[in-house]
């Protein structure tokens, strides 16, 4: 199964920008195949940036991950 996740472009260097996918989690990525800037929303995939991505979506499916692995976590705790 392949997961694209999104995260935020914090700064930009050439192809590479470093990418916060949240609570601190930060990655150097590819970002060659978008226009993107810093601020942005990008969609990651093994680490490239496939699309940028609007904030509101963004934010939304962020969510959605916390929700799912905060989910996870309490399951495996029973």
């Amino acid at each position: 199964m392949c997961l694209a996740v999104p995260a935020k472009v914090l700064f930009k260097q050439g192809d590479f920008a470093e990418v916060d996918f949240g609570e601190g989690t930060r990655r150097k990525v590819n970002i060659c195949l978008v226009d993107a800037q810093v601020g942005q929303y990008v969609i990651v995939h093994a680490g490239f940036a496939i699309e940028v991505l609007d904030e509101k979506e963004a934010k939304e499916t962020l969510a959605t991950w916390t929700a799912l692995l905060a989910s996870e976590q309490s399951a495996g705790r029973e």
